[in-house]
């Protein structure tokens, strides 16, 4: 296997191509025989999976045509995963997953400080990128019995599932995916403390590392975006979080 990737036991190969037949996936990574090692083994996921090897290119390419999902390499030449997100994000909100070598914190926590929805960091199974990229496009575009649940609403904060769309007195507030369900899973809980694992478990399918940032980085975008209502979420420590209802 080319550097980035581990060696694995390949799945159920029919059942994934089923289950991922026409999700178009774009990949934008200067190493040339990796992104053509996992072009190939995406297809064998059934994934459409098209390849760009710089960040110019790569911005084209998301420009000119709608992806479901961009895997997004951090290191790269002249223009790297970091400058490209940032430009990215200006014009488009298609669910980002970025690669970051060696997983460094610093990295990961830029990274969905610039708007990633989720992170994986090289040598990675391939396995798990297929699962994260399962992970991400759910919480992007599924629909699901939470999302066909009526309006949520407290102190001028709108929450509607079945659009997926937040309103502040009135006016759109633009979260990514992995934003809205941590805003959603807070509001549904409004006047409770919600864990750590509780909100991860709901994002990534397993409890919350002591040492992953994610979350706060997450929580303190929305905070940021939600403006002074922001303030209804709520830091409780050692427990998690509570969106509180009031303004007191």
């Amino acid at each position: 296997m080319y550097q980035g990737v581990k060696k694995c036991k390949s799945p159920d190969t029919g059942r994934a191509r089923s289950y991922n037949r026409g999700v178009a996936l774009l990949l934008i990574d200067d190493d040339r025989d990796l992104t053509a090692l996992l072009r190939d083994y995406l297809a064998q996921q059934g994934f459409d999976s098209e390849t760009a090897n710089d960040g110019v290119t790569g911005l084209r390419m998301a420009g000119a045509k709608r992806y479901d999902l961009i895997l997004l390499d951090v290191m790269m030449p002249g223009m790297d995963g970091f400058a490209v997100l940032e430009q990215l994000r200006r014009v488009n909100d298609t669910p980002v997953l970025m690669l970051t070598a060696r997983g460094e914190p610093d990295d990961r926590i830029h990274g969905l400080r610039a708007g990633a929805d989720d992170y994986l960091p090289k040598p990675f199974n391939p396995d798990e990128l297929v699962a994260r990229i399962q992970a991400v496009l759910r919480r992007a575009t599924g629909v699901t019995a939470r999302e066909k649940a009526p309006a949520i609403e407290f102190c001028g904060v709108r929450l509607e599932p079945s659009t997926r769309n937040v309103y502040v007195a009135g006016e759109t507030v633009e979260l990514t995916a992995v934003e809205f369900d941590i805003l959603d899973v807070l509001m549904s809980a409004a006047g409770r403390v919600v864990s750590r694992d509780d909100i991860s478990l709901r994002l990534y399918q397993r409890e919350a590392s002591p040492f992953d940032r994610s979350i706060d980085v997450h929580l303190s975008h929305i905070r940021r975006k939600l403006g002074e209502a922001g303030g209804l979420i709520r830091t409780i420590r050692g427990a998690g979080y509570i969106f509180t209802q009031d303004t007191q």
